[in-house]
């Protein structure tokens, strides 16, 4: 049998000559097929010429920038001339300047206070009356986001869209948060540091979104090279009252701990799953020796069962 190389081969299966062996079903030449017609690709449908939306998403990135920017002349420009403003209490403020009043006494009271639109839905009543729902986060220098829903009745005028009714809805609660729980363990949040002479500690916390968490990562530098590293989320378990933390690894190792405190100490009962699949305890102590000086040492260290040396006590000094 003839065998074909595979440069024979390519140039067969490219040339469109028949392999070796099959005969073709015809000298003839089948006719070329007709070309189809171009398929139109459906477009989607365009807003309509009626449609507020896009006009009173310019209105109200306008509002966001004069709030932004603490100018309540321009804030209450966005009303209609008889527009209003009910706050969540239920009063009435009416007419621009009662209401550029009411947001320069506002801006006096919370200086450097922020809002963005969190969400947003307009609908077209008429060709001149839109309603806008949505909720408004207002962010304030050291406290919380707020959330609140609201309501605006637009009405279009020969000047443009204008607010013609703004009602302010109450505060949305916020979920439920442990800070409270973990106020004790604040002062980790920070940098912290450990130098020796062959490698350097560092390790960094800061507060989750709420403070619900306090999120830890931690690293092992030697030379110029990460040799080791992991992240720790320390945590308030409402089931057993407890701080529980939980870690993990680059080298694919993960634990638990369980938290206590004794005066000025935190002892962590821990357990740890190492890579191998064998299981370490330990109880780690932190004491904190001043503001910006923490003792940390590990002690009854086991693997399995086998008695492990104790890490003996060494500093981390705040950055």
């Amino acid at each position: 049998m003839r065998h074909l190389t595979r440069l024979s081969l390519v140039a067969l299966l490219f040339s469109g000559a028949p392999v070796l062996g099959q005969t073709p079903e015809s000298d003839s030449v089948a006719p070329p097929a007709a070309e189809a017609a171009p398929s139109e690709t459906p477009t989607p449908d365009a807003p309509a010429a009626d449609d507020p939306t896009p006009a009173i998403r310019k209105v109200v990135d306008s509002y966001v920038a004069a709030f932004n920017g603490a100018d309540a002349k321009a804030l209450a420009a966005h009303w209609s001339e008889s527009g209003e403003l009910i706050t969540s209490d239920g009063a009435v403020v009416k007419g621009h300047d009662a209401i550029e009043k009411a947001f320069a006494a506002y801006f006096a009271e919370n200086k450097e206070a922020k809002i963005e639109i969190v969400d947003m839905v307009v609908e077209s009543v008429s060709p001149c009356v839109a309603i806008e729902s949505g909720v408004a986060r207002v962010i304030a220098p050291d406290s919380e986001p707020e959330d609140s829903e609201y309501q605006v009745v637009h009405v279009k005028g020969p000047s443009g869209w204008k607010m013609d009714s703004v009602r302010e809805g109450a505060p949305l609660e916020l979920p439920p948060s442990h800070y409270e729980q973990l106020t004790s363990l604040e002062w980790m949040v920070g940098t912290w540091s450990n130098d020796s002479d062959e490698s350097t500690f560092l390790s960094t916390c800061r507060w989750s979104t709420n403070r619900n968490f306090l999120i830890r990562s931690f690293q092992v530098v030697i030379g110029d090279q990460v040799d080791f590293e992991g992240t720790q989320v320390i945590g308030w378990d409402p089931h057993t009252d407890t701080i529980r933390s939980w870690v993990f690894d680059s080298d694919g190792g993960f634990g638990v701990g369980l938290w206590s405190q004794d005066g000025n100490r935190w002892i962590v009962q821990t357990r740890h799953h190492l890579p191998d699949g064998r299981v370490g305890t330990a109880m780690n102590i932190y004491e904190l020796v001043d503001d910006n000086t923490v003792r940390f040492e590990s002690t009854a260290r086991q693997v399995d069962g086998e008695l492990m040396p104790s890490i003996d006590a060494v500093e981390l000094v705040r950055q």
